[in-house]
């Protein structure tokens, strides 16, 4: 199967959409498959080059002046490589897609990867949409979009190509007990409700000196919202313990090295970051919004707590850090079934998606020829 990818970036800046797309595409090749990657490049093209997948340059913008100039370049790529599946992540690819190409023989499937965006509904101009969770499906039908036309693929990054490949990232030394955090510094990530949390239960804490030491938390990520975020550490009066890392390509010396990872979002379609701390065995804390639940096997594989429910969340942080035989046994269920993570689970279901939308094109065009070929015209062209 020839398979085209379309992303506005291939860059490693952490983002959930591009990981995802990449492993896929690493794990389709891998398979067999005949695999193409269109973006306007980053950091990822020695990964997918290593697995014998084509990057092509093809910038896509969300700017109207440049839309004709993308059509033109989307054309002379589907002209050059005929694929069967163009698989679009973005909005931007799905609309050239679906306009750029009128007489297309591919496919179209899109991907929904933040429900979160306005603009989510506009991956309807695919043959097949493809949620990243159920909530984000059921995110999806609210807008109107029917279930017959939409798949569910869950998430999954265990076993990702782009983090297997990569050569082993030194240990990192972090100050325990500790918390820690993987996520892009943006309000909807809710790390101000997990520093809140923090000054909780370092309150707690200081009553506990014999049986907890002083807890430390760690950030690991950047965005736009550092700056204000640093401030409220430093109004909170829990800056001196509170570690802003920065982003970090290869975080597993850091789930390694947590005593408990936690993730208070406030919005989150299908975080990557759930599997890789299951992967790694962490015990972990979460909010219950979006496709975490669905991730943390509905509470079975860590502990769910209500969106913005700054009190539950220190108390189940601080329960976790004080108590060494509930962190583990949470530990070890984080690393039971993990194959509905993998990323080979996400290859072989969307395969799936890709076959049966191929299906249901080809039934389409029969049946259309079928009418044709019982029309019967005049000989001066009338039906």
């Amino acid at each position: 199967m020839r398979i085209v990818h379309l992303a506005n970036h291939a860059q490693t800046i952490g983002n959930g959409t591009v990981n995802l797309m990449v492993d896929l595409a690493c794990v389709q090749a891998r398979m067999g498959q005949d695999v193409i990657v269109a973006s306007s490049g980053g950091g990822f093209e020695p990964l997918l080059r290593r697995h014998g997948i084509t990057h092509i340059p093809l910038q896509q913008s969300r700017q109207p002046w440049r839309v004709p100039s993308m059509i033109a370049g989307f054309n002379r790529l589907i002209d050059r490589f005929d694929p069967d599946i163009v698989h679009a992540h973005m909005m931007t690819g799905a609309l050239i897609s679906r306009f750029g190409s009128m007489r297309r023989r591919f496919a179209l499937v899109t991907t929904v990867h933040h429900e979160l965006q306005k603009s989510a509904s506009l991956v309807r101009t695919g043959d097949r949409m493809v949620a990243v969770s159920r909530a984000v499906a059921m995110d999806l039908e609210a807008r109107g979009i029917g279930p017959e036309r939409m798949s569910v693929v869950l998430n999954g990054a265990v076993g990702a190509p782009r983090l297997v490949c990569r050569p082993a990232a030194k240990p990192v030394r972090l100050r325990h007990p500790n918390i820690v955090c993987v996520a892009g510094m943006y309000r909807r990530k809710g790390i101000a409700d997990l520093l809140h949390a923090f000054a909780l239960v370092r309150e707690q804490s200081a009553q506990e000196r014999d049986f907890l030491a002083e807890p430390h938390l760690y950030l690991v990520g950047d965005g736009p919202d550092r700056g204000s975020l640093e401030a409220l550490a430093d109004e909170l009066g829990i800056a001196a313990a509170t570690h802003f890392t920065g982003f970090i390509a290869d975080a597993r010396p850091y789930f390694a090295s947590a005593d408990v990872f936690a993730l208070l979002s406030r919005q989150d379609p299908g975080p990557l970051v759930i599997a890789e701390a299951r992967e790694a065995g962490c015990a972990i804390v979460a909010t219950r919004v979006g496709g975490i639940p669905e991730m943390l096997d509905d509470g079975a594989a860590g502990v769910l707590v209500p969106e913005g429910d700054v009190a539950q969340a220190a108390a189940k942080l601080h329960w976790l850090l004080l108590d060494g035989q509930a962190r583990g046994q949470f530990a070890s269920r984080a690393r039971q079934n993990l194959q509905q993570l993998s990323v080979e689970r996400v290859c072989s279901e969307y395969m799936a998606v890709y076959q049966h939308t191929l299906a249901e094109r080809e039934s389409v065009r029969r049946e259309q020829m079928t009418i044709d070929a019982r029309r019967t015209r005049a000989p001066d062209g009338a039906v």
